[in-house]
């Protein structure tokens, strides 16, 4: 039953977005005469795996007249994620599975989760920070059932009392891996292909709103160990910055800089506000890593633009001709006829205003025009041909309204006109007219 349980919680935990909520600390007593402080939650991202180091790095700030023996006791840290437990570590604690048991959640998960002490006079040495022994035992567990159903997990983390909490110079650090903190951006097929996979990352402080861990909040919310004015931060350090690119990260009160202590690592960092109690203060980065070509996209993608806008120029304009070719084929707008003429084409009144014997040649020229051909005959002085040719585009089952007109065909009338002429004067003139349908009649032409 706790596998199908456990299961479920993890469904539920990755429809969620990703964020890294340490929330508050808690004494084992009521009323804490000390504080935490400096505190630093650090996520450390690499863009050779989805899984994410996170640090809380904290200390105690103890009145000046309070010896350390005076507030020996376990601390306790609220976690609104499931965490993997360091299984060289130690078995877990029992008491932490009873104690959620007993009100009413379901442990689905224990173990213990490494906890270090690094001395700050030992920065920059060859000499690691010495582990505590056991480390920090946790359970993570869900609440089922509700009207809202299964929660996501939570988990309850057991800090042990160890003298290095009360020295000065001595630095608490809680370490996890966690693989659903880092989530990705949903984005276009273009932004993938070109920028590559976008990620989102959360660290929050405070968060007290999840509905498993808001129970235990509430009921021990006198040992709530408030922040101290010692200067604490919210930190995300994006590794191989050469290859990264942040797109934004908010509030705008964060900063972002090269880090001083790690070689080509962007650094986001938050301060954390004493003065805003239990309020949530959070801190998110949208960013994402390229490599190979898309290295080279900012110059490749202009050159790929102007290359494929010179090609598509010409495929482009040949569309749009044959488009509006179709168009003026097939709908006519405006009050005048839809027929197109080319070269002399004359009418029957005109031809009959010729009469042989009686018409000159200048009066043929004045009703005809001068656009005609002439042949003369070498043999026979004093006869000639005037030719007249044109053409005449017909629309053919045409259908108006108003303005608007469409054409379902067209057909082609060749027209020519021979008029003989013997000393000035007509003696015989021949109309032949030839008609054709147009093969594509979308490429009727213009007029």
């Amino acid at each position: 039953m706790s596998r199908v349980v456990w299961i479920l919680a993890l469904v539920v935990a990755a429809a969620t977005p990703g964020a890294a909520h340490a929330q508050v600390f808690l004494a084992s007593r009521s009323n804490p005469e000390f504080t935490i402080g400096p505190l630093f939650v650090r996520a450390t991202v690499t863009p050779e795996t989805e899984v994410v180091t996170l640090d809380v790095l904290w200390a105690l700030a103890i009145p000046p007249n309070t010896a350390g023996a005076a507030i020996e006791q376990d601390l306790y840290l609220l976690w609104p994620n499931a965490v993997d437990g360091d299984t060289s570590a130690g078995p877990p604690d029992p008491a932490l599975a009873a104690y959620v048991k007993s009100r009413g959640f379901t442990p689905i998960a224990e173990g213990r989760l490494p906890l270090l002490a690094k001395s700050l006079y030992r920065i920059g040495e060859d000499l690691p920070p010495e582990p505590v022994r056991g480390g920090a035992p946790f359970v993570t567990f869900v609440r089922q059932g509700g009207p809202l159903g299964l929660t996501s997990p939570v988990t309850y983390v057991r800090i042990p009392w160890t003298p290095l909490l009360a020295n000065r110079t001595w630095q608490m650090n809680l370490r996890m891996e966690l693989t659903d903190l880092m989530k990705r951006r949903k984005a276009t097929w273009i932004e993938d292909l070109f920028w590559g996979p976008q990620h989102t990352i959360s660290l929050t402080f405070n968060d007290v709103r999840p509905r498993a861990l808001f129970p235990l909040y509430f009921e021990r919310r006198d040992r709530v160990v408030r922040l101290a004015d010692d200067p604490s931060q919210l930190l995300v350090n994006l590794r191989d910055a050469d290859h990264l690119k942040i797109y934004e990260f908010y509030p705008g009160a964060a900063r972002r800089r090269l880090s001083e202590t790690l070689d080509s690592t962007e650094e986001i960092t938050l301060f954390l506000d004493s003065s805003e109690g239990i309020s949530p203060q959070v801190l998110t980065v949208q960013f994402g890593y390229f490599r190979g070509m898309r290295s080279w996209a900012p110059v490749l993608i202009p050159i790929a633009f102007f290359a494929l806008g010179n090609l598509a120029m010409p495929i482009f304009m040949s569309i749009v001709r044959r488009a509006s070719a179709a168009l003026k084929g097939r709908v006519q707008f405006g009050p005048g006829s839809a027929e197109r003429e080319t070269g002399a084409v004359l009418s029957r009144d005109t031809l009959a205003r010729i009469v042989p014997g009686q018409t000159t040649s200048e009066e043929v020229l004045r009703y005809c025009g001068p656009e005609a051909e002439e042949h003369e005959q070498l043999t026979t002085p004093g006869r000639r041909t005037l030719i007249y040719r044109g053409r005449r585009v017909v629309p053919q089952g045409r259908r108006r309204l108003g303005w608007l007109a469409t054409v379902r065909r067209w057909s082609i009338e060749e027209h020519e006109v021979e008029i003989m002429l013997e000393r000035d004067l007509v003696t015989d003139v021949q109309a032949r007219v030839r008609r054709s349908p147009l093969a594509q009649p979308e490429s009727a032409p213009a007029a």
